[in-house]
């Protein structure tokens, strides 16, 4: 009885230590193969900042002096023309992509001008009749003057011995009406209203100042005489500008003229007016380019019946042209192009692959739209391209002697991966 219990104590004391033996040294196995796999992985060394370093063992980068980092081995076959960063490499120089993709083309035209008074509602008040100015009425500039309104007095001798021959001819009225009504309408040459006529026949009384009404309604921009200036028939007395309607003419450059269309609506805001918006249309683009400024004027005609639009007024406005002709072409970032003079050239991300893996590709621009441009030929929809840090990527392949924006080497125009 006692011999059995010992024999069983001492075989369950031998099963254990085997046990023990057998699932150990499998497990030191295991983490000897999983240690192997990764060694056998992380055989190639590089840099994060110079991918193109690689050693076979770790240490610090002899460019940079940075810490090595090991080389995950990509499955996906590489274009021996491409780019391969590491994704580290990628985030420290802030490399960002975007899918390329149709937008609706809307190009926003900023432009720069100033209130102007309406051309055509500009006149200018002149004397009818020869005299002198014996009393001016209006006499400064910016003053409203209303048409009809009385702007001076005038002596004029001729004016007296024609309301006199209309006195005399009053008297013969019905047996000569001819010279009656020929003395009438020389009075009337020179601009006397019917009621002022009317009052010298019926009052018999020769008037010596004669009143000059305006012809207009609207502001006085300039005072051309004096009080005492002697005056002949057709001088200029007064400027006068009606500004119930103004125009907005705006400084639009060569680059911006492809964009503009007589009828396109413009938003504008005035300096010294913030926080009131206006907009109008496009009325006339001037055909002619000025040789100094090398820009055309844009007009926009506003009603201005509040009169808060003065003339000299600094406008900006925008106009946001829908360019139909490229509705079904792509829009990219402007961050995204590298622009040599004559080629035009992303980076374009290899399919297949979460690596940042790269490779240049020339394209064709469209107009240039704020921000973006639009694309003639060279990209196809669902590519991936470089939108942010386009120079690091080609700085990248020019140190490693890949195709870049200055070497065109094995770059294929207009191709596709």
């Amino acid at each position: 009885m006692k011999k059995g219990i010992i024999f069983y104590i001492g075989t369950l004391i031998i099963g254990i230590i085997l046990g023990w033996l057998f699932f150990h040294s499998s497990h030191k196995t295991e983490v000897k193969q999983e240690q192997s796999t990764e060694v056998g992985k992380a055989t190639i060394w590089t840099c994060a900042m110079h991918p193109q370093i690689h050693v076979d063992a770790p240490g610090k980068c002899p460019i940079c002096g940075m810490d090595l980092i090991p080389l995950v081995q990509n499955d996906v076959p590489v274009d021996p023309g491409a780019i391969h960063l590491t994704k580290e490499a990628a985030e420290l120089a802030n490399v960002l992509t975007s899918v390329v993709s149709k937008q609706i083309p809307i190009q926003e035209v900023r432009l720069y001008g100033k209130v102007q008074a309406d051309e055509r509602l500009l006149q200018s008040q002149v004397a009818h009749i020869p005299g002198r100015i014996d009393k001016l009425i209006v006499n400064f500039t910016g003053e409203m003057v209303r048409k009809g309104q009385t702007l001076a007095l005038i002596y004029s001798p001729e004016l007296v011995t024609a309301q006199q021959e209309l006195l005399e001819t009053v008297k013969t009225k019905d047996s000569q009406p001819e010279i009656y009504e020929a003395s009438k309408e020389k009075l009337r040459q020179w601009k006397l209203t019917e009621s002022q006529i009317t009052e010298i026949e019926s009052s018999g009384i020769v008037q010596n100042n004669f009143e000059l009404k305006s012809d207009i309604s609207g502001i006085v921009t300039a005072r051309r005489v004096n009080n005492g200036d002697y005056i002949s028939q057709g001088t200029v007395l007064f400027d006068i500008a009606d500004l119930s309607s103004v125009w907005v003419m705006f400084d639009a450059y060569e680059s911006d003229l492809p964009f503009l269309n007589e009828g396109n609506k413009i938003a504008f805001t005035i300096q010294s007016l913030p926080g009131t918006n206006f907009a109008g249309n496009i009325i006339f683009i001037d055909p002619v380019i000025d040789p100094v400024t090398r820009v055309s004027k844009v007009r926009v005609e506003i009603n201005n019946q509040a009169g808060k639009l003065k003339p000299e007024m600094f406008a900006t406005g925008i106009v946001n042209a829908n360019l139909t002709e490229y509705k079904n072409n792509f829009i990219i970032p402007r961050s995204a192009v590298l622009w040599t003079g004559k080629r035009s050239i992303v980076f374009v991300k290899q399919a297949g692959t979460s690596e940042p893996i790269f490779k240049i590709r020339e394209i064709e621009l469209g107009p240039m739209m704020g921000s973006s441009y639009v694309i003639i030929s060279g990209l196809t929809e669902g590519e991936e391209i470089v939108t942010e840090g386009t120079f690091s990527v080609d700085a990248a392949a020019q140190l490693e002697g890949k195709p870049s924006m200055m070497n065109q080497n094995g770059i294929t125009s207009k191709s596709h991966d």
